[in-house]
């Protein structure tokens, strides 16, 4: 004996209406974790030019530091540059050893190869609570631009 439940046209409409609200709304959420578990990087590009970077590296004004990896550092790198692999950040450091890198009296240039790794480097010692800038121009631009390469 099969049982039927009859429906009104006004329930089966209700229905729709909450199955389609019910859908937005787990699609909106869905979107949120989306965009809340996407990593949102805040550092930026220095704005200084590299002809201001040389300058105020010169005058010990600031220090440049290379977060390339050490295999490229080897094959070629940026005479006035201090290596700190970013690898070697992520695996983390101490703010002591850390500070050997980045003196607080003086503006920190970051570079790699195209702009991209400083940028994480950045975030990874902003949090850390230093005041670092990160350049875009790569590795090539600054040879480019003037600075000496030393090739071992």
């Amino acid at each position: 004996m099969e049982r039927t439940l009859p429906h009104s046209k006004f329930e089966i409409e209700t229905f729709r209406i909450a199955i389609r609200r019910f859908s937005r709304f787990a699609l909106g959420l869905f979107a949120a974790w989306l965009l809340l578990s996407t990593p949102v990087l805040a550092a930026k590009h220095s704005k200084d030019s590299l002809e201001i970077v040389q300058n105020r590296v010169t005058e010990k004004k600031a220090v440049l530091i290379d977060v390339r990896e050490e295999k490229e550092w080897k094959q070629g790198h940026l005479k006035a540059a201090k290596l700190l692999p970013l690898s070697h950040l992520e695996r983390g450091m101490s703010t002591e050893k850390l500070k050997e890198f980045m003196p607080k009296d003086k503006i920190v240039y970051l570079h790699c190869a195209s702009g991209a790794r400083c940028i994480e480097a950045a975030e990874l010692l902003t949090d850390l609570g230093f005041e670092v800038r990160p350049l875009k121009p790569g590795y090539d631009a600054f040879i480019e631009a003037g600075f000496e390469e030393v090739i071992p």
